[in-house]
């Protein structure tokens, strides 16, 4: 079967359910074999496409006439209980729910305050963090990785990024973990949380500006031309919260549940930590935290890979199986993990306009928080069978709840 011919199993939909996200890479492997493209049903039963396929899900990011407008999608959304148009509602106003040319002016504008170098001086800020919360730990024992490393140092990072008050902290990593869980009791109270939290934070940073990205926003807000809407920078703000908080923590819990798996990957990079940057790279491909994208809707009636894409259609790219489909150098196996896998290709961070702003800190927290945890813990293993863990079972990210492990600090 080529790489684009038409699935040949389109009445059989499949149900992207938590026991689907449990084995997704394995239940990917199996759809691609059949074709790029399947019908799915997502969360409250909402039907749509998902792509699975390397070469699709590039044409797929970047079709003109899939969109982020979900005009064409509004009785089916209504259906599932989802309101339309309702900026104070979820994410709010922001980039990634947004077409050319509020797209571009968000962007540009969210682009100007989140700097590469910003990012850049956070590397010491980063290591400090990791060698503290390993530094809190006891010399042997077991423990809830998740806990106590995964989730707190992007937490950490990203409030000091935004210029979070301690007082607000707990709530703030609490209600971040939550945010994209659509079917957990809490996400809807966290998304309010958050919206409340960062709209009080940032008329604090308007009277009373900081060194931080908040600040940042509100003067690009003030100042630029084609300036933010109050309620666009609320949006953008919870935006860099969510996309800079759950899809890191998940990106670490994948990884070192990768490596645990594969003792000799594992040895590999205690023996050579320079070769991490790659390693990450790797990482990003075999198992991203970013399990799929968000949704695009059809504008027109329109084909992919040869199947009918009805207007008003929910198209989502399943970014770990396009991953796995993905083309890798000269006889490299694309189901393996290879820590020296040279350039591994991917689409984690998406493809086209909607590519993930916040990329470089995405690379910079996993290389800095593993090379600091492998070359800290020489000893570390699971402390339950694999089978045996839960995972999210809900929502775009992909990742455990907890992972649970045997170490020992050196």
């Amino acid at each position: 079967m080529s790489r684009h011919e038409q699935c040949p199993h389109q009445d059989a939909r499949i149900v992207i359910d938590p026991a689907f996200k449990a084995n997704a890479p394995a239940r990917y492997a199996k759809l691609r074999e059949l074709g790029p493209i399947h019908p799915a049903e997502f969360h409250l039963g909402l039907k749509g496409w998902v792509v699975v396929g390397y070469d699709l899900a590039r044409e797929a990011l970047t079709h003109p006439a899939l969109l982020k407008d979900a005009t064409p999608a509004a009785e089916a959304l209504s259906a599932a209980g989802y309101v339309l148009n309702k900026p104070s509602v979820g994410l709010g106003a922001q980039m990634m729910e947004a077409d050319p040319p509020e797209h571009t002016r968000l962007r540009r504008l969210a682009s100007a305050a989140f700097t590469p170098r910003r990012t850049a001086e956070l590397a010491p800020r980063i290591e400090q963090i990791a060698h503290d919360l390993i530094d809190a730990l006891p010399t042997t024992g077991e423990t809830d990785l998740v806990e106590a490393f995964n989730a707190p140092l992007p937490a950490t990072v990203i409030a000091d990024l935004l210029g979070i008050p301690d007082e607000h902290r707990l709530d703030f990593r609490r209600w971040s973990s939550q945010a994209l869980r659509v079917a957990s009791p809490e996400h809807r109270a966290a998304l309010t949380g958050l919206h409340g939290l960062l709209a009080g934070l940032l008329a604090d940073k308007r009277r009373h500006p900081a060194d931080d990205l908040l600040s940042a926003l509100v003067a690009v807000r003030d100042e630029e031309d084609g300036r933010l809407s109050e309620e666009e920078l609320v949006g953008t703000a919870l935006m860099l919260v969510v996309a800079g908080h759950e899809s890191t923590v998940n990106l670490l819990g994948n990884a070192v549940l990768g490596l645990l798996q594969h003792p000799d990957q594992l040895r590999q990079l205690r023996e050579r930590p320079e070769l991490m940057p790659g390693a990450v790279e790797e990482f990003l491909r075999y198992d991203p935290s970013v399990e799929r994208s968000t949704s695009r809707y059809a504008a027109e009636d329109l084909e992919l890979a040869g199947v009918p894409i009805p207007r008003g259609s929910m198209v989502v790219v399943a970014l770990g199986a396009a991953g796995r489909d993905a083309p890798q150098a000269e006889d490299a196996d694309p189901a393996v993990l290879d820590v020296t896998r040279p350039a591994a290709r991917h689409l984690a961070f998406g493809h086209g306009i909607h590519y993930c702003l916040g990329a470089p800190l995405a690379r910079l927290e996993a290389t800095i928080a593993l090379r600091v945890l492998l070359a800290r813990i020489p000893e570390l293993e699971l402390d339950v069978p694999v089978d045996e863990l839960e995972w999210i079972g809900s929502g775009i990210i992909r990742g455990v709840l907890a992972l649970p492990v045997r170490y020992r600090v050196g």
